[in-house]
């Protein structure tokens, strides 16, 4: 029973994490962008590249695999299907062009909400966490007054010490 409660607890931990609430919600918002990408292709892009090509419609391009029967009716994809295999490249091309149009469309979208967040400011660089030492060239602390590798003074300069 102990183990139980255990794993429910390490599954609550688990389901609580922040990245998994943000992958959750990464998910939804893909979704919901996928649907938009998705119109956009079909409903704007598409017909227009539909009436530039002519109307050439790829996806009912096709090879028959198999001898037709006498009377058959194969003038469509769909039907060509019925009667048995088909190599259907004209679908795969479509697919390959709408895979192009959607991630023109997905730059030229990301390349937009870019623009509006403006340009990002180049940060600072840091500020150096060590030096070389010019005897040694070991890389040391910054601060270190003395290197650790040859007991070099560093940076310091050395004060002349008075004889009484």
């Amino acid at each position: 029973m102990g183990n139980k409660k255990g794993m429910i607890a390490e599954f609550k931990e688990f389901v609580l994490r922040g990245n998994v609430v943000d992958l959750a919600v990464g998910v939804i918002i893909g979704a919901a962008f996928q649907a938009i990408v998705n119109s956009l292709v079909k409903d704007i892009i598409s017909p227009l590249i539909g009436v530039i090509t002519g109307g050439v419609d790829f996806s009912s391009k096709f090879l028959l695999l198999y001898n037709v029967p006498e009377g058959a009716d194969v003038s469509n994809l769909q039907a060509a299907k019925v009667l048995g295999p088909v190599f259907a490249y004209g679908s795969f091309i479509t697919a390959v062009i709408n895979f192009f149009i959607m991630a023109f469309v997905i730059f030229l979208m990301i390349k937009a909400i870019n623009s509006m967040r403006g340009k990002k400011q180049q940060a600072e660089p840091a500020a150096p966490v060590d030096k070389e030492c010019p005897y040694c060239f070991k890389r040391v602390n910054i601060s270190a007054t003395r290197c650790p590798y040859c007991t070099s003074h560093l940076g310091i300069q050395q004060e002349t010490v008075q004889q009484d």
